[in-house]
């Protein structure tokens, strides 16, 4: 983890900014909670138990500014609620996600499938991309699977 502070502290540095004490709170608990899409209330409340005088708004703008920085994306993933996801480190472009519509379970995939179509989108039209987002939704193997057993006790 002190590895990854370290970088995100060169990222803001080279911005004109400094990593505060509030900012490293703020970037700790994202770290410790990369594969759980937190919401700025559910790390805003993280922090708080940490560093008692830390406001709402100051999460706010951290979280704001390490969008900016392309740190985090703030990401919805179709329930209206904007949650926040870290970068990968020595990614070229945001990962892309498996969501269920039964259960909300969010699944990551980190290996980036679009290379091929980005490079497609350059030859055909000149365009080049600099980033993109793909979100698979559908039903988990979780949600599945109980459908399937509940239809077996039905025809039972």
């Amino acid at each position: 983890m002190d590895a990854r502070i370290d970088e995100i502290r060169k990222q803001l540095t080279a911005k004109g900014f400094k990593l505060t004490a509030q900012r490293e709170e703020t970037v700790k608990v994202l770290l410790e909670n990369e594969d759980n899409h937190l919401t700025t209330e559910e790390i805003y409340m993280i922090v708080k138990n940490r560093v008692a005088e830390i406001g709402i708004a100051t999460v706010y703008r951290t979280l704001e500014l390490l969008k900016e920085l392309h740190v985090i994306e703030k990401v919805n993933f179709g329930d209206g609620v904007y949650r926040f996801d870290l970068r990968r480190k020595n990614q070229a472009h945001f990962h892309h996600h498996l969501i269920c519509t039964e259960c909300g379970a969010v699944q990551e995939i980190l290996e980036d499938w679009l290379l091929p179509l980005e490079n497609r989108v350059l030859l055909e039209f000149g365009f080049t991309v600099e980033d993109h987002r793909l979100d698979f939704q559908g039903v988990c193997h979780s949600c599945k699977a109980k459908h399937t057993s509940e239809e077996c006790k039905a025809v039972s």
